[in-house]
């Protein structure tokens, strides 16, 4: 069973920096993909970043395109989620996911971490 862990959530104001990790076991080779979203306040959740397990492809979110970074270390299975120049509209519920395909599709994503609060105070 895939089980996904995130960490490095926090509080920082705006313009600030934070990092999460997301520690994978059980991993196997359908789940190739791994992806961060994120649910704010009162809104659904939404589509942030994605990363391929081989080869290290990338998809972005046209609203965090030059301020996030996504890397991975397939040698402790880890992903981590850079974000620099954060904004407080960056403020939500982040979550580490499991998938197939390198896609926007929530549906994609059949494993879930259990989410890291992010708060970017102005």
């Amino acid at each position: 069973q895939l089980q996904l862990v995130e960490s490095g959530g926090g509080r920082v104001q705006a313009g600030g920096s934070l990092r999460l990790s997301c520690a994978a076991s059980g991993l196997t080779f359908s789940e190739n993909v791994m992806a961060w979203f994120r649910q704010g306040p009162g809104k659904e959740r939404e589509f942030v970043v994605a990363i391929r397990w081989t080869g290290g492809s990338k998809r972005y979110a046209d609203s965090v395109k030059g301020r996030f970074t996504i890397s991975r270390d397939n040698a402790k299975n880890t992903v981590y989620l850079q974000m620099d120049s954060l904004k407080p509209e960056d403020t939500a519920v982040y979550y580490c996911a499991a998938g197939p395909l390198l896609t926007t599709i929530i549906t994609n994503y059949r494993y879930w971490g259990q989410g890291t609060q992010v708060t970017v105070s102005s």
